[in-house]
């Protein structure tokens, strides 16, 4: 009898304790909180603490409060005069309503995906009007503002707030690395087509 107790008595301790470990939650310094119901948002937590919840019905979703870095991968973009470069770009986020993020987006994988597709295709549509010169000129702090300035209104749309969108220094010309790349191929034909010739005279000179 005292056996079969003590089996009951384990059994509410370990179920009262995963009661408890299910109810209640810490939110970091780094993070903010949204706490679902069955799917549904119930309410949003921005500060760091202890907080509870309704076991097995209700579920935390966690959303990083920090700045979020995104690096756009390298994009190829032909200029008005039809040359072509290569471009990336960093930008720096916050997420400054986590309830319309969540709804809108969902987290922050999809954000950073969504928004290195924004800022490639404003990319395109800005220096794609101006010439190649213009692109490397002091003129890349205009283009870089109206970049911006196109990437935010998008923004709205993902509850997102921009800090920072910056063109890297890097601009590679395609058609300069390809010349580049064409007279290194010219000129180690004609050190081979050199040491031909060298070899025939040499050749000529031993049969005399």
């Amino acid at each position: 009898m005292s056996e079969k107790i003590l089996k009951i008595s384990i059994f509410v301790a370990v179920l009262t304790g995963l009661l408890i470990y299910s109810t209640f939650f810490i939110v970091k310094e780094t993070h903010q909180a949204i706490v679902l119901q069955l799917g549904e948002p119930k309410k949003v937590y921005k500060d760091a603490g202890l907080y509870f919840k309704i076991p097995l019905i209700q579920n935390v979703h966690f959303l990083d409060k920090r700045v979020i870095d995104i690096d756009a991968p390298a994009e190829e973009v032909i200029a008005l005069d039809q040359k072509r470069i290569i471009v990336d770009a960093y930008a720096k986020f916050i997420i400054n309503d986590p309830l319309k993020f969540y709804i809108s987006v969902g987290n922050e994988r999809i954000a950073q995906s969504r928004l290195a597709s924004i800022i490639n295709a404003k990319i395109r549509g800005v220096l794609g009007k101006e010439n190649l010169v213009n692109l490397i000129s002091t003129n890349r702090n205009k283009l870089m503002s109206q970049i911006t300035k196109d990437v935010l209104k998008r923004l709205k749309t993902l509850v997102l707030m921009l800090l920072m969108c910056v063109l890297k220094e890097q601009i590679c010309h395609l058609l300069i690395v390809r010349q580049f790349l064409k007279e290194c191929k010219l000129s180690e034909l004609e050190k081979q087509k050199s040491l031909e010739r060298r070899a025939l005279r040499l050749g000529k000179r031993s049969n005399l």
